[in-house]
């Protein structure tokens, strides 16, 4: 048999050696920097979604900044990382004093996907600029809802929303006394944080139904709290609106309180024929003109209504209702409905019964919905 001598035994177990160096030449590199392999125009410093993820938290890190470089309208405003700005790549040069004074600062670049190059365009021009510390996701949006992670979307994007009368629960997870009262983005429902566990009933008994959390802005991590409460219990359309209620006041102005709702001019309430209720012409005027100025009370099974129900309206099951009636809201009327009248007008009753202080009616109407949020209604005969 051939036996090899001793140097060249010696050389190859060398060349062995060489040939693992090879393999792992950067070993202290953190693998959260190893993201997909580098393609041709990519900038050269990659990251992965966990890497990104330490910094998409609210409240927002100082000296970060994730930078999402694709359009606004079409692109971020329905869905971005949390926290990231808005830059398109497109409008970088306008838009450039939106980025850190301190040239320091970590700068995470995304867009949408390994096929999109306009977080490496960005990238480079950043770093053209003198930035030294950057960072590109390459495999992007895409990628972090793949993962896992919460999305968030931007105030206009709720604001289109609203106008659009689009089927959605706005939730706000700031303290109601002292902030909720005081002032909301219009149509939302207040689900303080610390009191998640006690209130959440008031979510749509559909799990696929979309929820949009807010509270005080990029300082504020109630919001993000809240939604990842709502992922753990089965929702799966969550999302969050990091720059929340200071955002919407600085675009469209102060929101409704519960004073100035219960103040406003709106049409007044007019009784039905049966006492205890309200009219449908009363009713059907509040709705469109003035919602924000009554309480909405679904008393149908959790099913029925996570099948289609009233923009703004909270699910109180009748079966529920005497154990949970301190629950019931104090600081405008309510109208309790169903499908028809007798849940809503038990429900009004046991309210007289065990609550006389507040102001209730209920719907003496028959009504269907679809899940649209459009629905058929006629007095019941």
């Amino acid at each position: 048999m051939f036996k090899p001598s001793r140097p060249l035994a010696a050389a190859t177990v060398l060349a062995a050696l060489l040939s693992v160096t090879t393999v792992f030449p950067t070993a202290a590199v953190s693998a959260e920097e190893t993201a997909s392999q580098t393609k041709a125009g990519w900038y050269h410093k990659l990251v992965n979604a966990e890497f990104v993820a330490k910094y998409a938290v609210l409240p927002k890190p100082e000296d970060v900044l994730i930078v999402d470089s694709r359009p606004t309208a079409r692109k971020y405003d329905p869905g971005h990382i949390p926290t990231a700005l808005n830059i398109p790549d497109s409008q970088f040069d306008k838009l450039v004093d939106l980025l850190p004074k301190d040239k320091g600062s970590l700068l995470i670049f995304y867009c949408d996907g390994p096929e999109c190059m306009l977080s490496h365009n960005s990238a480079f021009r950043a770093e053209k600029l003198g930035y030294s510390n950057i960072r590109v996701y390459a495999d992007g949006y895409p990628d972090w809802l793949k993962k896992g992670h919460i999305a968030a979307v931007s105030v206009p994007y709720i604001k289109k929303l609203i106008d659009d009368k689009a089927p959605l629960t706005l939730i706000d997870s700031r303290p109601k006394e002292r902030k909720f009262d005081k002032g909301h983005i219009p149509g939302a429902i207040s689900i303080p944080d610390l009191q998640f566990d006690k209130l959440v009933d008031r979510l749509p008994a559909d799990k696929a139904a979309p929820l949009y959390f807010y509270c005080e802005g990029l300082s504020c991590k109630l919001s993000s709290d809240s939604a990842a409460k709502a992922v753990k219990l089965g929702y799966t359309a969550v999302k969050v609106v990091p720059e929340g209620y200071p955002a919407w006041e600085k675009l469209y102005g102060p929101g409704p309180s519960t004073e100035t709702a219960a103040t406003a001019s709106a049409p007044t309430i007019q009784p039905g024929k049966e006492s205890g209720t309200i009219s449908l012409a009363s009713f059907e005027r509040i709705y469109k003109e003035a919602p924000t100025t009554i309480h909405l009370i679904d008393v149908r099974e959790p099913a029925e209504y996570a099948s289609g129900t009233f923009k703004g309206a909270v699910n109180f099951p009748i079966n529920t209702l005497e154990k949970r009636i301190d629950e019931l809201p104090t600081d405008k009327p309510i109208v309790f409905f169903c499908g028809t009248s007798a849940r809503s007008g038990e429900a009004h009753d046991m309210a007289k019964l065990y609550k006389p202080s507040l102001k209730t009616y209920f719907l003496d109407a028959e009504t269907k919905w679809s899940k649209d949020g459009s629905y058929r209604i006629a007095e019941t005969k």
